[in-house]
């Protein structure tokens, strides 16, 4: 994650603003239904979104039967996620793209960055009980702590969801914010597990609750909810997102995961960030794209936009 962002400090607890805050739903819905209907990104312009959004991808593997074996190679389909041919015939073979980051266990943290060092693509890790969050807090915070001396650079917890439903804002920033004095030189991303938190309302809520007690990033979800990232809250958590920048002059990013599997859902969610977010946010800096499959169907996406013919599935591997 670049150093040119600086690191979202944090702020007190202002729970004036976290009690204030009224979410319509139907015009959360209203606005959300516009953004896949009245959109059209075509030919060379489609391509160079879906590049960008490739370099936006935290491919992950969060598996039970993950090995470091499996891990090496999902970090070498990291380091050159498109064929050679293609990275020619698109003019980037001087400076290939790669993924934002990749997203694995904290057991498997030490095995990815041998198999990226040099590569300059750093390694995130899910910690604190992933993804339930239902342990103790000081287990979750040594998690934390381990996955960083590993080598992680950037650190994908998990909130309490019983501080949102019960209204525990207090109890959310202080959690928040051993998490992030945890992470010592990490970049921390909040997963909010929207799905588990029942209503828009508490979504925008816990966003700001969470970026007052110092998270880089806000994310929707840890991709194991019955429901994952959606327009409507993801729309929120930007709302969110616009109102703390406003308030304090600090950048937060925001991750989408769960899903999330097509270019198309790639393309949505870019136009997304750039007309409520602006351009900053389409950098890996500031925004990252929980996913794994998606990155076969953008690569099916430029091969046609290349050759003018869509190939099997089959010919992308996904690792």
């Amino acid at each position: 994650m670049s150093s040119n962002i600086p690191r979202n400090d944090g702020t007190p607890l202002r729970l004036e603003l976290v009690e204030r805050v009224r979410v319509n739903t139907n015009a959360v819905a209203r606005r959300a239904a516009t953004l896949p209907a009245r959109r059209s990104i075509k030919k060379q312009y489609q391509a160079a979104w879906l590049v960008r959004a490739v370099q936006c991808i935290d491919l992950t593997t969060l598996a039970g039967d993950d090995t470091p074996g499996r891990v090496r190679r999902l970090c070498a389909k990291a380091r050159r996620p498109f064929r050679d041919d293609l990275v020619e015939a698109m003019g980037l073979a001087d400076d290939p793209p790669t993924v934002g980051a990749v997203c694995v266990y904290p057991t498997m943290v030490r095995p990815a960055v041998a198999a990226l060092e040099g590569s300059g693509i750093p390694v995130a890790s899910v910690a604190t009980a992933f993804p339930a969050g239902l342990t103790p807090l000081p287990m979750r915070l040594a998690e934390i702590r381990y996955a960083v001396e590993e080598g992680a650079r950037e650190i994908d917890i998990v909130i309490s969801r019983a501080l949102v439903l019960t209204g525990d804002w207090a109890g959310l920033y202080d959690e928040v914010r051993q998490m992030r004095e945890a992470c010592g030189p990490a970049h921390l991303k909040a997963i909010l597990a929207t799905g588990d938190l029942k209503t828009l309302r508490n979504v925008y809520r816990a966003s700001l609750v969470s970026m007052m007690a110092g998270a880089d990033f806000i994310k929707t979800s840890t991709g194991k909810e019955d429901v994952n990232a959606t327009l409507p809250v993801s729309l929120v958590m930007l709302r969110a997102l616009r109102e703390y920048g406003e308030e304090t002059g600090y950048r937060v990013g925001f991750k989408p995961a769960g899903g999330l599997r097509t270019a198309k859902d790639a393309l949505t969610w870019l136009t997304l960030m750039k007309e409520e977010c602006g351009a900053p946010w389409l950098q890996p800096d500031l925004f990252r794209i929980g996913a794994s499959s998606m990155l076969g169907d953008i690569e099916r996406q430029i091969e046609h936009f290349v050759t003018g013919r869509y190939s099997s599935s089959i010919r992308h591997a996904a690792a």
